[in-house]
């Protein structure tokens, strides 16, 4: 991943000062970490909701709190470090698996795990169902660009240096993993498809994607927002997939076993991240004077 110094818009026409981006370079590492991250989030959320058997309610509060931590850490970074900036991305996909099984779910025997009566304390789900739940979610997806749109800021990954910018852009990502949440546990238990039809489909979409690129009317930023939302239920296809019973479909690994060797993929990612930012912004410590 690269992160080159960029000037903000406010400098086009004044004294040129370097700021340091706050977010990655959208590469094809960057999508696999998303996808690792993401389907780390499905069984760490589905691991604490419903094997520790500690509810969807309890659970989404919990997480929902990890994710202010890890939010605040990021924003008071002064530039982009890939542990923060992926943490946090996975406290959204984790916060946001427990939220959509709380907006769509009830505590039917369907989604409840060894045979158990009940699914921890506190309220067991809204049971909205996935339509429904969808609805609301891209709803409140739509009015947040519609406000982010609103300020003048970007929606370029590349160009957010701002704290109003990266606040709206970690609101669209926590609302977007929980409509992918929801939108892959209908692929997985109610379309038909099953896990692995549902990545399958998932996959193709995003491949379709790929082929837009090279669509000049197609903006790439339309085209990342939109794959950003479909990595999601890939991942939680994905996590399903590992998780759930053979009976079911998946391949029962279970959510303890699949989310270690998950996060163990993902702290190797982290770390490679980190070892290439160190190389890529050592040659820009020594900033110039004018812009190269």
């Amino acid at each position: 991943m690269q992160t080159p110094e960029l000037l903000t818009d406010s400098d086009a026409a004044g004294p040129q000062t370097w700021v340091r981006k706050k977010l990655p370079e959208v590469t094809l590492a960057f999508w696999i970490m998303k996808i690792a991250a993401t389907t780390l989030g499905e069984t760490a959320g589905d691991l604490f909701a419903q094997t520790l058997k500690l509810g969807y309610f309890l659970t989404t509060i919990a997480l929902f709190l990890i994710f202010v931590v890890t939010l605040v850490v990021q924003l008071r970074s002064r530039r982009y470090n890939p542990f923060f900036y992926w943490t946090v991305i996975l406290s959204t996909s984790m916060a946001g698996t427990t939220m959509s099984d709380f907006m769509n779910r009830d505590a039917s025997a369907k989604f409840l795990t060894g045979g158990a009566t009940s699914l921890g304390w506190g309220p067991q789900g809204l049971g909205l169902g996935y339509p429904t739940g969808a609805a609301i979610l891209i709803s409140l997806l739509i009015a947040i660009f519609l406000v982010w749109k609103s300020t003048g800021l970007t929606f370029s990954i590349r160009d957010i240096v701002t704290f109003r910018a990266e606040a709206l852009f970690w609101a669209a990502i926590l609302v977007s993993n929980t409509l992918g949440t929801s939108a892959g546990d209908f692929l997985s238990d109610s379309s038909g498809l099953g896990y692995a039809g549902g990545a399958l489909l998932v996959g193709g979409l995003l491949a379709v994607l790929v082929v837009l690129m090279r669509v000049p009317a197609v903006p790439n930023v339309l085209l990342f927002w939109i794959a950003f939302v479909l990595t999601r239920p890939l991942g939680a296809t994905a996590g399903d997939f590992l998780t759930k019973p053979l009976a079911k479909g998946g391949l029962d690994l279970g959510t303890a076993g699949s989310s270690a060797v998950l996060l163990a993929v993902l702290v190797g990612l982290m770390g490679y991240a980190q070892v290439q930012e160190r190389r890529n912004a050592a040659p820009k410590e020594e900033a110039p004077a004018g812009v190269s």
